[in-house]
């Protein structure tokens, strides 16, 4: 289940009060650099708008959940594989 605003801002005071290192070692399994084409970041910035979230990770970890919790036809509808 999706953590609610207020546990994901307590979640995030208490990062707030580790050091980087600690961060780093706490929340990252690995880091995905990601070059985007003008339209591509466009669609990013009206979907941040159309949501309210104001983090891009934030929206691409949910859309990454999102997608997981899909059966395989819903999946390969939603990125046309078909």
């Amino acid at each position: 289940m999706a953590k609610s605003a207020t546990e994901r801002k307590r979640d995030q005071r208490a990062r707030d009060k580790l050091s980087a290192q600690e961060k780093e070692a706490l929340l990252l399994s690995r880091k995905i650099v990601t070059a985007l084409y003008h339209n591509d970041d466009a669609a990013l910035k009206r979907t941040i708008s159309r949501t309210g979230i104001d983090e891009e990770q934030d929206l691409i970890s949910r859309f990454i959940h999102g997608a997981d919790r899909m059966n395989d036809k819903q999946l390969a509808e939603l990125i046309r594989l078909q």
